[in-house]
């Protein structure tokens, strides 16, 4: 028997407190940078370790430090702790008691498996050759936590970490498996506006006006051309157009209509490429039906890039811990975004998934998942989650790559 399953045994026996924290935090949702209830959750079940603790002045994420007892290398674990604005309708018992906030994408189970990895790493510190970072980290919604946190200092400060590794659930794989892949395993993020300007007037007259709406039209289709004709398909973009706005009545044309949208990318090259394309488009087609068009676009997360070498042997570590078939190769990128990927820029790391299917299901019926009102996962796979956070620090500090 290898020795990290003894990990996977004593995860099990602290399962029923990641319990317990996970569903304290999940009726207490909050959001973006300020987490003063999930924090203190946090720190109240860290109580009694023998750990430091850091905070910066810009959030309330947390850095715990887990010295070793001998020096040696440093890495970096990873938990999200913020919920999302939206109504929850799982109906159950530990619901959220904040109206419009959910703990849709799991950060309360990755905050709670992070606690108790701290727990389980505190029992073999004599074993440790150097430190394990915990970060406890908020407003990955959106905001940009990650970011935020290496501005403070909180990544940097001695000793700064030789990797980093993170998990997030996914409650459409199997449950208990782990999923990775090396490279771009999520995707940028940016959003994007265009506003068409034409001259306004009466329906009945198009003539005697530039109507901004028909143009608005065009540019939206030729949008979907620039990416099956100007973007290499191995190389993709997602250009979603999620919202229109024009018009006052139904008998004037509107002097401006606008469009706003998201763009996803797996690389900086074709990121760049398709602002370029965005841009060139809405300017040009409202040239040629004489209206102006302007463009802005907010760059969001960047690409999620997970580093070779680490992915290997994480794979490595989870094969080892828990079996081969309950390792899953994923081929393709997915298209969310994540702001650890502000870390992996940073630090030599990746971030993998762990599969959390609901009992009763096989994968071939519908499972809701990540960003779904109706979102719910398998609690028991949080015991893999704290073995493979300290399996991988473990080993990690043990052997490196």
């Amino acid at each position: 028997m290898s020795e990290l399953h003894r990990f996977l045994d004593e995860a099990r026996a602290l399962l029923p407190a990641a319990v317990v924290l996970r569903r304290r935090i999940h009726q207490k949702p909050e959001l973006g940078l300020d987490l003063p209830l999930t924090t203190e959750a946090v720190l109240d079940g860290l109580k009694g370790l023998d750990v430091g603790i850091a905070r910066g002045p810009s959030t309330s994420g947390l850095i715990v430090t887990l010295s070793g007892a001998k020096p040696g290398r440093t890495l970096l674990l990873r938990g999200d702790m913020d919920a999302l604005s939206m109504p929850e309708e799982t109906g159950l018992a530990y619901a959220s008691e904040f109206p419009g906030r959910m703990h849709a994408c799991g950060h309360d189970s990755h905050t709670a498996m992070l606690v108790q990895a701290v727990h389980l790493l505190h029992r073999h510190r004599d074993e440790l050759a150097g430190t394990v970072k915990f970060m406890f980290q908020p407003g990955e919604e959106g905001h940009g936590g990650a970011r935020i946190m290496i501005q403070d200092g909180l990544l940097d400060a001695d000793p700064k970490p030789d990797g980093a590794f993170a998990l997030h659930i996914w409650p459409n794989a199997k449950a208990g498996a782990i999923v990775g892949k090396p490279g771009p395993m999520l995707a940028s993020a940016d959003t994007w506006t265009i506003t068409i300007k034409g001259s306004g007037g009466h329906a009945s007259m198009p003539h005697d006006a530039i109507d901004p709406i028909p143009v608005t039209f065009e540019i939206g289709l030729a949008l979907q051309t620039l990416v099956t004709r100007r973007i290499d398909v191995f190389d993709p973009v997602v250009l979603t157009c999620g919202k229109v706005t024009a018009g006052t009545a139904n008998n004037v044309i509107p002097e401006t209509a606008e469009m706003v949208g998201t763009l996803r990318a797996t690389s900086e090259a074709a990121r760049e490429r398709a602002h370029e394309g965005i841009r060139r488009i809405a300017t040009n087609v409202a040239a040629a039906h004489l209206c102006e068009a302007n463009v802005a676009i907010r760059r969001g997360y960047p690409v999620t890039v997970n580093d070779h070498e680490f992915v290997d042997f994480a794979r490595a570590v989870a094969i080892e811990l828990l079996g081969a078939e309950n390792y899953i190769d994923r081929r393709a990128p997915l298209m969310g975004a994540e702001d650890f990927s502000y870390v992996l820029q940073r630090i030599p790391g990746c971030m993998m998934f762990l599969g959390v299917m609901p009992d009763g299901h096989d994968g071939h019926d519908h499972v809701a998942p990540c960003h779904s009102n109706r979102m719910v996962l398998n609690e028991e796979c949080m015991a893999v989650g704290i073995a493979m956070h300290a399996s991988v620090a473990h080993r990690f500090l043990a052997h490196g790559l």
